[in-house]
């Protein structure tokens, strides 16, 4: 596992964008293409924002993205895969790109799609209640599905309500589909952007709890690629490093 901590958001989003570019680039390198997860929410903005900057030949990439609410139309401010279209495909000419629409009935399609080949790059982000995708506490492990349908937890509707993207928890839809955390894990790497203060309790849950569906984000800390981005903001405590294996490696760019 790697750290990268930054001074404020943006230099995060920058330095999580230059390595997510690196990788995309030796994929297209060796294999003729590249195969990407992208994950929404404010907490990417800033990556997102520097990422679609980046000299990359997009036609050569395929995007896929975690989870959608259950029931919420497209034009909603809310839903992801207006977020995805305006601030990711419309700034690049992206080659395929794959949504989940919110129903049950598209599970299947993109199941295939996604299994058609190992993705390269999964740009995972982590909840405020540590979550990963919309896989909230207690998450399941062990279902090997590509995308299952989930009920979202108080602290999840609570988070998408202060971001701004409804205005009462009761206006939040109660369910959700997302990819699964065994499926998030089949990434070849992931990096995960996780700026702000108010995720700092996420930072140090993730860091120093053992492996727990209790907090998702645990889960990424056993991946064999794994880097996560934080600011000054979100990695507050930093004696969660006590905790951290040997074969951490901790930069501090602030």
């Amino acid at each position: 596992m790697r750290i990268v901590i930054s001074k404020n958001a943006d230099e995060l989003g920058a330095r999580a964008a230059e390595a997510s570019e690196k990788i995309i680039r030796e994929a297209i390198d060796k294999k003729g293409c590249a195969r990407i997860i992208l994950s929404t929410g404010a907490s990417q903005f800033e990556t997102l924002e520097h990422l679609v900057k980046k000299d990359i030949d997009w036609s050569k990439v395929e995007m896929f993205h975690l989870d959608e609410y259950i029931g919420l139309p497209e034009t909603h401010p809310a839903s992801f895969r207006k977020y995805l279209k305006e601030r990711f495909v419309a700034k690049t000419n992206v080659g395929k790109a794959h949504f989940v629409d919110g129903t049950q009935e598209n599970i299947a399609e993109l199941t295939r799609e996604l299994r058609k080949a190992p993705i390269d790059l999964g740009l995972i982000g982590i909840g405020r209640n540590a979550h990963i995708a919309f896989n909230d506490p207690p998450a399941d492990f062990d279902t090997k599905v590509a995308y299952l349908v989930v009920n979202l937890d108080a602290t999840c509707r609570a988070q998408q309500v202060g971001e701004g993207w409804f205005a009462t928890v009761d206006d939040v839809p109660k369910q959700a589909v997302s990819m699964s955390v065994y499926q998030i894990m089949q990434c070849e790497n992931i990096i995960s952007a996780v700026p702000h203060a108010e995720k700092a309790w996420a930072v140090q849950a993730t860091l120093e709890n053992e492996l727990t569906n209790k907090v998702p984000g645990t889960m990424l800390k056993t991946h064999k690629s794994f880097q996560l981005f934080v600011d000054a903001a979100s990695y507050k405590d930093v004696a969660a490093i006590k905790t951290l294996t040997d074969d951490t490696s901790i930069v501090d760019e602030r």
